[in-house]
């Protein structure tokens, strides 16, 4: 079993490839999370393996994370942008068995 936790600053409108695919070991827990308060307005999408983000998860004030966890999880790379007109950071945790 192997823990991946990752952490990184988006600027506005900056995205960037956040969790690769696993090549050996399979996922079976990821929770990406953006550190802002609930109170300040911002708009981060992630994406499935898609950089176009023609179709992605949205985690605005409301919702401050995506969580995913089982043997039936996505396997592929997790992009993530920041749509916000502020810095956002975002944390990430991976478990590979």
């Amino acid at each position: 079993m192997v823990q991946t936790v990752k952490s990184r600053v988006l600027s506005p409108g900056q995205q960037m490839l956040f969790i690769e695919k696993p090549h050996v070991l399979s996922r079976i827990f990821i929770k990406i999370s953006a550190l802002l308060s609930q109170t300040v307005g911002y708009k981060s999408w992630i994406s499935f393996d898609d950089p176009l983000f023609s179709e992605h998860y949205i985690l605005d004030g409301s919702t401050s994370f995506f969580e995913a966890k089982g043997e039936g999880i996505f396997q592929g790379n997790i992009w993530v942008r920041n749509q916000s007109s502020v810095n956002i950071g975002y944390t990430a945790t991976e478990i590979l068995v």
